[in-house]
């Protein structure tokens, strides 16, 4: 059976107008006549968008007035998570695209109102009028006339009349000829009291809630690359592919990375360690195993071993123990740094040698009465 051929598209590429262009993209440009959405190329391809943020806002650009458009409900209808929709959001209202102001209602609810717009840039430049809207501004019923009336006659008869009213007639009169050649714009909003400005709501005042990411860290680095730890490293990282395929790495990539290890080849890690931190668990698929080594190498770096000093028991305070004795009268176990007595013998033999004395004494006095008689 032969290959089916797409006439169609045939026929398209042939009618493109202009020669085909030999490489990138070719547009075949079939006009809408229903249900499309207008995007202007500044969001299109605005390097400052991320692609989901860009599909998000032409999504919510197509939908009607009133069409409820949070986060839940855009979750519902696409098929990026809620994070990822949050992100996009946080992204267009940090550009302007996309306003959310928080409304009180009579009954003291409050509510979120979004607005979009689909050229921020353009609010912050004072919008220029018309010509035909210029006399709808004014409160006076000959507002419409200088529409209906295109010719160039009447027009500078009814435009002085309005923006000089304490001017009298002979005044209006004599001025008919320069009227055209004075802007017309600059006295019309000082007489228009019922005219509001319009509010600036798109213009981003506000920072947006993700706080700027911190820069990475650098790669550590050893206190001095040393042949032999540069030998050593070097031998780890090439040896990695032999334990896990996908951390087959370019040797400017192994060359960036001999420092980091040998960073932690310093600070006493075993390369079982090593590798098995830098290999165990990676993500799937992994698409750059560079930089998944390095940040492993920056955010697991062990600490630097102690030293002999820090490793040595702290000194134990010297007590002094006193020996046990022997009472050489009574023969009990008594603590004291010399030999002698226990407590007991020596309150005992005191007592004793004061009672022989008090005894002695009486002996001698009785001796002395028996002499005098």
């Amino acid at each position: 059976m032969d290959t089916q051929q797409n006439t169609a598209l045939t026929r398209a590429l042939a009618e493109v107008p202009g020669p085909l262009p030999t490489s990138g993209v070719i547009h075949i440009v079939i006009p809408h006549t229903d249900r499309f959405t207008v995007v202007g190329n500044h969001l299109a391809q605005h390097p400052g968008l991320s692609c989901t943020a860009i599909g998000i806002a032409v999504r919510i650009q197509s939908l009607p007035q009133g069409t409820e458009v949070s986060i839940k409900a855009l979750a519902a209808h696409c098929h990026e998570g809620e994070k990822r929709i949050a992100a996009a959001l946080r992204e267009l209202e940090a550009l302007g695209y996309l306003q959310r102001l928080r409304e009180r209602l009579p009954n003291g609810r409050v509510i979120t109102r979004t607005v979009f717009c689909n050229q921020p840039t353009a609010l912050l430049h004072p919008r220029q009028t018309s010509g035909p809207q210029r006399p709808a501004v004014t409160t006076t019923p000959q507002a419409p006339a200088p529409p209906q009336a295109q010719t160039p006659a009447p027009a500078p008869a009814v435009r002085p009349e309005r923006p000089m009213p304490p001017a009298t007639s002979d005044q209006s009169e004599q001025t008919d000829p320069p009227a055209p050649e004075t802007p017309a714009p600059v006295p019309l909003p000082p007489p228009s009291p019922f005219a509001t400005p319009p509010a600036p709501l798109f213009v981003p005042l506000v920072p947006p809630p993700t706080a700027p990411k911190p820069p990475p860290r650098p790669l550590p680095r050893p206190t001095e690359l040393t042949p032999e730890l540069d030998r050593a490293a070097t031998a780890l990282l090439s040896d990695l592919p032999r334990h896990a395929p996908q951390f087959t790495l370019s040797e400017d990539d192994l060359r960036r990375l001999v420092p980091g290890v040998a960073a932690w080849l310093e600070r006493a890690a075993r390369p079982d360690a090593i590798r098995h931190a830098l290999t165990d668990d990676p993500p799937h698929p992994l698409k750059h195993p560079a930089k998944l080594l390095k940040y492993r190498l920056t955010e697991l770096l062990p600490p630097p071993p102690p030293g002999l000093h820090d490793l040595a028991a702290l000194a134990r305070p010297h007590i002094r123990v006193t020996p046990f004795q022997t009472c050489d009268d009574c023969d009990r176990a008594f603590r004291s740094p010399t030999p002698g007595h226990c407590r007991d013998c020596r309150e005992h033999r005191t007592h004793r040698a004061h009672h022989a004395d008090q005894t002695s004494h009486q002996a001698h006095r009785t001796e002395d009465v028996r002499s005098a008689a």
